[in-house]
C-alpha cells in the first residue's frame, strides 16, 4: 500500500484500516555472529540491491542476534572488551533509533522535583498538540514550553 499512487480521498479511507503494508519497514539482516563480526556475507549486496530498488528508502540494518544475546548477557566491563577486541559493538541502539524515525517518531521529557518522565509523540507536532499527549488540558489551555537541547 505505501508504494502505490493514492489521491488524498484514496488515503484518507486506507488510513482509517491501519494496514501494516502503509507503515514504513526496517529491515533487519540476522547474520551469523562470525559474519557479522567480519562484515560479510555473500547474501547482503543481494539483499541491498533489493530493497533498493524495490522498498526506495526504506533501511537495512545487519546484525547478529547470537552476538546480541551474548552481550546481554555479559556486565559491562565483559561486553566493553569483547567489542573491543572484535571492533565491534552492539545494533539495538540503531535499531531502535531508525524504527523511531521510520515511524516519525520523537520523544520529549517532563520533568518536576520526583520524577522525569519521557513521552513519544509524531515528528512534526507542535507544542500544544504534543502538551495534549500529556493531558486534553494541557493542550487546550497551552501557554508556553521552555525547550532544552540535550545531546
Amino acid at each position: 500500500v505505501r508504494f502505490g499512487q493514492w489521491n488524498t480521498k484514496e488515503v484518507d479511507l486506507l488510513n482509517e484500516y491501519n494496514l501494516l503494508t502503509g507503515k514504513p519497514g526496517v529491515y533487519l539482516v540476522n547474520m551469523s555472529e562470525k559474519d557479522f563480526l567480519r562484515k560479510k556475507n555473500k547474501w547482503l549486496p543481494k539483499l541491498k540491491a533489493w530493497i533498493d530498488e524495490q522498498r526506495p528508502g526504506e533501511r537495512m540494518i545487519p546484525y547478529s542476534a547470537g552476538m546480541e544475546a551474548k552481550l546481554f548477557e555479559m556486565n559491562d566491563e565483559e561486553k566493553k572488551a569483547y567489542c573491543e577486541e572484535n571492533n565491534t559493538q552492539s545494533q539495538m541502539g540503531k535499531i531502535v533509533t531508525e524504527g523511531y524515525h521510520a515511524l516519525s517518531l520523537i520523544h520529549f521529557y517532563t520533568c518536576g522535583p520526583d520524577e522525569v518522565k519521557c513521552w513519544t509523540i509524531r515528528d512534526g507536532w507542535t507544542a500544544p498538540k504534543a502538551a495534549g499527549t500529556i493531558h486534553t488540558d494541557f493542550e487546550r489551555g497551552f501557554i508556553k514550553a521552555e525547550v532544552y537541547n540535550f545531546k
